[in-house]
């Protein structure tokens, strides 16, 4: 029983966050390049990511491509975490093959 409730919290921790990274993906702007659910478009596909927290505050915080870097005084760490805790919260799209509708 205690163990079940010690998931639940953390599952609810893990939901939380990922709401919480979905609103600073679009207070900061991160959608207008990678879209709503980092689908792509001008910028790269970020959902669903297959990068650890590591490799990818590295891109987001030392980036020299199109994107520019977002060092802390522009994006908190906390908004950076809430943002990855987002992007893999996305799951990743059915197989084509799976949608009736396409393969008559």
């Amino acid at each position: 029983m205690r163990l079940s409730l010690l998931l639940l919290f953390f599952l609810s921790l893990s939901a939380h966050a990922a709401d919480d990274g979905k609103a600073a993906f679009i207070r900061h702007g991160c959608y207008e390049c990678h879209g709503f659910i980092g689908q792509g478009g001008a910028g790269k596909t970020l959902a669903p990511t297959a990068l650890n927290y590591d490799a990818f505050a590295a891109i987001v915080r030392n980036s020299t491509n199109a994107m520019p870097p977002y060092q802390a005084a522009i994006l908190s760490d906390a908004d950076l975490a809430a943002i990855y805790a987002y992007l893999k919260s996305i799951p990743k799209p059915p197989d084509y093959k799976t949608i009736p509708l396409l393969n008559p």
